[in-house]
């Protein structure tokens, strides 16, 4: 008697809570078939059910504090080495220079401090910058073959990969993709969004050499730098010969794009303008920063 009067008092609640020409079939248990569930209010309990206005909130909201999350967990490289990482429109780069001695699969990349040998290279070296900031430690600059993984000069042989899993250096098309976000978003010195006026954005706050002459640059003024948190400094960089130059004034980043069979595509930040200019012809024996950006 007590099973008949539940089923009783069931059916009219959900039959008006689906309207008059709703359909309930009861089939040992309740169904609401091809029938839209209208007019639920947002969930008090935990086994009330949700709209879809208010699981999307939920969603947008996560999504979010997984953007801020992955803004501030950092990477390590195969040598142990720590990164910050921060995410710029779609691309997730990191804030600091590569500073590995070894590719992904544990191979050496070997440091060449003589100048001759430097200057005849075909395959990956680093060497150290002679410049410091405050009381930075010396940077690590690559060739190009070494951003390539080229480790012997056997051409048969496959290269390695130069960052670690989940990371690679970027293209030039990549460069231009993160120029145009910053842009996009506001960053230019001046609040335009056309033209490349990002200089100052992403440049350290300390280091550049000075300028009163050029409000765009990261010379000028040097404590409003940085609003993007890309965070450059100016190492200088390795001439062909393996001579040392321009700390203070300028950094240099690889991209993997090749221009042709002696230059590859890099980007330069200097301290007296206001954008971050391009060249395809930079020699591969050059010692540059690298950045990585995430697959």
């Amino acid at each position: 008697m007590k099973k008949f009067i539940l089923l009783f008092v069931m059916i009219p609640v959900l039959s008006f809570a689906q309207g008059e020409e709703a359909q309930i079939l009861l089939n040992g248990t309740v169904s609401a078939e091809n029938n839209q569930i209208k007019n639920v209010e947002d969930p008090t309990d935990n086994q009330d059910a949700v709209t879809l206005v208010f699981l999307l909130e939920k969603l947008s909201y996560l999504q979010d504090q997984i953007d801020a999350l992955q803004s501030s967990v950092g990477i390590i490289d195969q040598d142990g080495n720590t990164y910050n990482i921060m995410t710029y429109c779609d691309q997730v780069w990191t804030v600091q220079n590569a500073q590995m001695s070894t590719y992904r699969d544990g191979t050496p990349i070997p440091e060449v401090s003589d100048n001759t040998e430097w200057a005849n290279l075909t395959t990956g070296a680093w060497k150290y910058t002679t410049h410091t900031i405050g009381d930075s430690t010396p940077e690590k600059l690559y060739n190009w073959y070494a951003v390539m993984g080229i480790h012997d000069t056997d051409p048969n042989t496959p290269n390695k990969e130069f960052a670690p899993e989940g990371w690679h250096v970027p293209s030039d098309a990549e460069w231009t993709t993160f120029e145009n976000c910053l842009i996009d978003s506001g960053y230019n010195y001046d609040g335009t969004t056309t033209e490349d006026k990002i200089a100052k954005a992403i440049a350290s706050t300390s280091g550049w050499a000075e300028t009163q002459d050029y409000p765009g640059a990261p010379g000028y003024n040097q404590s409003t730098n940085n609003s993007s948190g890309f965070n450059i400094y100016p190492f200088g960089t390795i001439t062909p010969e393996g001579i040392p130059v321009n700390g203070a004034s300028n950094s240099v980043l690889w991209s993997s794009t090749e221009a042709d069979s002696a230059n590859s595509v890099r980007r330069i930040l200097h301290w007296g303008t206001e954008y971050l200019a391009t060249s395809s012809s930079e020699l591969k024996t050059n010692g540059f920063s690298v950045r990585l950006v995430k697959d």
